[in-house]
């Protein structure tokens, strides 16, 4: 007989796989796409795509989002390091594939720029990410595509479900003990 605590094991190890895949799927991506823009942008070569809305151009990030806090690498490195952690952490407490998805992406996306964090390096943690995405006000990455689709799947979520927690309403657990003693 299967039980709901039988079934949780399964459903955490599915998640848990799911959210693996995705996001090693993700970061190779990351990472081949920013090893090709190394290899094919160097120079200040820039490539139009859509005129006057995106192009591909080469630029090494010290910092955040926009250049934020480019003096202050290796502290954006640890945050990087901890949003991993808690989306580690995340993952094993929900019970919703929908918000394994987004946590893979968010994962895959702090992972991402951090591996390029560590490879530039010159110090401790001090390495700039790869961006080669020039939108006109930004230059971005693919790792930062990843990043902006989780916290739109999470913004939605939050509005219109699925919950993220997999524990059962109190009072469908009252109701299951209920049935299990009578």
């Amino acid at each position: 007989m299967t039980t709901a605590l039988t079934k949780t094991p399964r459903r955490l190890r599915t998640r848990v796989a799911v959210f693996a895949c995705l996001a090693l799927v993700a970061m190779a991506l990351d990472q081949a796409s920013k090893a090709l823009a190394l290899l094919k942008l160097g120079g200040g070569r820039r490539v139009e795509i859509i005129p006057g809305l995106l192009s591909l151009r080469l630029l090494r990030n010290p910092g955040a989002s926009l250049g934020l806090g480019s003096r202050a690498t290796w502290v954006i490195s640890l945050l990087a390091i901890c949003a991993c952690l808690a989306f580690i952490i995340l993952l094993l407490r929900t019970g919703s594939m929908a918000w394994t998805l987004a946590l893979a992406f968010a994962f895959a996306g702090a992972a991402g720029n951090l591996i390029d964090r560590v490879a530039y390096a010159r110090g401790f943690l001090d390495g700039a990410v790869v961006d080669f995405l020039d939108y006109g006000w930004s230059v971005g990455n693919i790792a930062d595509i990843y990043l902006a689709l989780a916290a739109v799947a999470v913004i939605v979520m939050i509005i219109f479900g699925p919950r993220f927690s997999a524990a059962a309403p109190a009072s469908d657990r009252e109701a299951q003990e209920r049935g299990a003693q009578q």
